[in-house]
């Protein structure tokens, strides 16, 4: 399939800039076989006993840092990843690239360029690169949304579940916003139970697919962990004959590549898995996820659970409706496509 097959018109002003006051307020567009409009807080609604509800509980890096180049420069940083030997591989905008061994201020803080991988740069510092992105670095806010970080971000760009201990991402698990302790206490109540897994979302999430054929795309690789006892989870939801839902894109991806890797042992590592039209799931039956960019490839990913038909339909459908659109904005549930 062309790229260009997954592009549709998103005006500017459906683009949420700001979360709502109440997370679980959200609208939510059902789809399993016809669309329905919901609110958020509906999506209990869709649980039976015996579910499965699987949730990613990373937790978001300040990640975007504002300093200079030694040579006066203006110059952003945002992480990536953290790598070894107080390593950190980065995005850097400024108006000239930097060179390699010029040295980056930020705030009280020297840090040298040393190596140069096609759109990243990778940064040496003299300490452990997440102490002086936790001391000094903003929310990393996507570029879409357009403003500044602000104080209640730190709250709202995080989920209620978040394990502040697995501090790994640089973009939130966007799906997982919309639930709030009430909600997730009255999941539980109806005998759903709750895993979590454990995925270090990327910038390279909001990297557009810029080839033509779909296929040629180097996808951005992402660590994660799915636990034995969360396959143990899966495979006895399965044999039940009840639903695994996977909240958001990464989750699904989690739960995919630990059963492609086909051990009953869980899976730790990175994972390159393009999830595109064509792609067989095997574990997620529902997805909770919000709208995603035109020409990404979690819109991709979408398209391969509900059908590429279906996901123009919903799309179209939404934009109409007035949808909000992508981190900050409303949710879809979606039944898996069986043909």
């Amino acid at each position: 399939m062309k790229t260009s097959d997954f592009n549709y018109a998103l005006p500017e002003e459906l683009i949420a800039k700001y979360p709502l006051e109440k997370r679980s307020l959200s609208k939510l567009l059902v789809y399993s076989g016809k669309i329905d409009h919901k609110s958020f807080k509906d999506i209990l609604n869709y649980f039976k006993e015996g579910d499965l509800l699987v949730v990613n509980n990373t937790s978001v890096i300040p990640a975007r840092i504002f300093g200079h180049k030694d040579s006066g420069g203006s110059v952003e940083v945002m992480l990536e990843r953290v790598m070894e030997n107080n390593q950190a591989l980065v995005q850097m905008r400024s108006s000239r690239a930097p060179k390699i061994g010029g040295v980056i201020i930020l705030d009280t803080f020297e840090v040298e360029c040393i190596d140069r991988q096609d759109n990243f740069f990778i940064l040496q510092f003299d300490r452990p690169p997440l102490e002086v992105f936790n001391a000094i670095g903003h929310i990393p806010l996507p570029p879409y949304i357009r403003r500044p970080d602000q104080d209640f971000d730190k709250e709202r760009y995080s989920t209620v579940y978040e394990n502040k201990k697995l501090q790994g991402s640089v973009a939130a698990p966007t799906a997982g916003l919309h639930f709030d302790d009430e909600l997730l206490n009255a999941i539980k109540k109806i005998g759903v139970k709750i895993a979590t897994i454990n995925l270090s979302v990327g910038a390279g999430t909001f990297q557009p697919v810029k080839v033509k054929n779909i296929e040629e795309h180097n996808i951005h690789s992402e660590f994660l962990e799915v636990s034995a006892d969360v396959v143990d989870m899966v495979m006895a939801t399965k044999e039940a004959g009840k639903k695994v839902f996977a909240v958001g894109t990464t989750a699904t991806r989690a739960l995919e590549t630990a059963f492609n890797n086909e051990s009953q042992k869980g899976y730790s590592g990175y994972t390159k898995l393009f999830i595109y039209p064509g792609y067989k799931f095997k574990v997620v039956d529902m997805l909770i996820t919000n709208f995603h960019l035109p020409q990404s490839s979690l819109l991709m990913l979408v398209s391969a659970f509900i059908g590429y038909d279906n996901m123009r339909h919903i799309y179209k459908t939404a934009v109409d409706k007035k949808y909000r659109f992508l981190s900050y904005g409303d949710a879809m549930l979606l039944k898996k496509n069986e043909i």
